[in-house]
This record gives C-alpha cells, structure tokens and sequence, in this order.
C-alpha cells in the first residue's frame, strides 16, 4: 500500500495593533488560540514569551501607541513570528538577562536563548523584528511525532486510503477535515463492538479522555 500522510493546513497570519503594554494579555490569547489550532500546543509558552520581547522592545524604544503588526507563519519546521514597526533606527540589541524585574525587562536576550535564530529586516520607512522556534516538526504542515499520534495517523491513513481506493482515487495525503471524520467513524465502531460485547460505551470513552489528558499535560 502506497504510504499516505494527512496535512495539517496552518495559513500564515497577520495582525495589526497599538504597541500598549494593555494589549499583550491580548496579543498572547491570540497566540495560545492559533498555536492550539494549528496543533502546536507544545510552542504556546515560548512563542508567547518571544511575542511578549517583541512587542515590548518596540514599547520601550520606538514608543507606547505605535501603530505594529504581528505576523506568524511556518517555515519548514519552525515557528517564525515578525513584529513589525515604522522606526528602522531603533534596533534591538542583545543585552544579557538579569535576575531582577519582570520577564518584560529581560530585553532580546530571553529571545536569543529561547529561539533557534533571530535577526532584523530594514525597510525604507519600517523594520521588521523576527525569530524562529523549532517545532519538532519535519515540515511546515507536518504533526507531532509521539507514539500515540503516529499510531493514529497509520490507522487513520489505512481506512481513508481503502475508501479513496475504493471510490477509484489514488491521492496519497489526506486533509484532516477528512482525518476527523475517519476518526468519528473509527470511535463509532469501536463503541458498537464495546457494546456488543457486554462492555460500558461511556467507561471506555472517560477512560481514554483521560489518558489523552494526561498524555497532553
């Protein structure tokens, strides 16, 4: 059988704000929400600590009320974010942490120690700050690679692909809206069989929400 591989769709994104301190609790909440969406729970605390460096760096030296955009996208398997402000002489500089104040003051060394690379783009009125955070990921639209996960993403491939093959198709990548429906299908079937056996539908689905829960904690 011809190796298939369901394709987590994760569409760069863009958005603008006001560089206020008030608005990191937001900027951060968007961030949890995308990075869970795009099944990157695991990046979440270090992706909102670089965005809290780069949105506070254009706070402290360019100035509160500046009008910057965040964009996040995949490249390859990293996490990049782009902070990008209209003062192309206020460069950030790298300065060593220190022990004292809160985590905002810690300037571009927490994003030197937490990111794989990061660097500056000048532009004729704007620069743009950036930073990239390996994933764990093989490719952009890649899953993690956990035991679990793996051996769903055989299973799930196997029914999919013995569908498509029957329907005449030859696709071997899968989306997971697909994905999804295969595993309600899946979970359906492995309840009637419970069920048909004299076992308990909803004991076993309390039982392995909880292994889940304790496997993503």
């Amino acid at each position: 059988m011809t190796e298939c591989r369901f394709k987590v769709p994760r569409k760069p994104w863009h958005l603008p704000f006001l560089a206020e301190p008030e608005e990191l609790r937001g900027l951060r909440n968007v961030m949890r929400l995308h990075l869970g969406v795009w099944g990157l729970p695991h990046m979440i605390d270090a992706a909102q600590l670089c965005l809290t460096e780069l949105v506070t760096n254009v706070i402290t030296h360019v100035g509160r009320g500046t009008p910057t955009t965040l964009a996040v996208s995949m490249r390859g398997g990293s996490l990049r974010l782009e902070v990008t402000d209209p003062d192309a002489r206020a460069l950030p500089t790298l300065l060593a942490a220190t022990t004292e104040g809160d985590e905002s003051g810690r300037g571009m060394a927490l994003v030197d120690a937490v990111a794989t690379r990061w660097g500056v783009v000048l532009r004729a009125e704007s620069k743009v700050t950036w930073c990239e955070l390996a994933t764990g990921l093989s490719s952009a639209d890649g899953h993690v690679a956990e035991p679990g996960v793996d051996t769903a993403e055989a299973l799930l491939s196997l029914y999919c692909y013995l569908d498509h093959h029957a329907a005449g198709g030859d696709a071997t990548s899968f989306s997971v809206a697909l994905a999804e429906q295969t595993a309600i299908q899946i979970v359906a079937d492995l309840l009637d069989w419970l069920r048909a056996h004299g076992c308990d539908p909803s004991d076993t689905l309390d039982q392995a929400l909880t292994r889940c829960e304790v496997a993503a904690s």
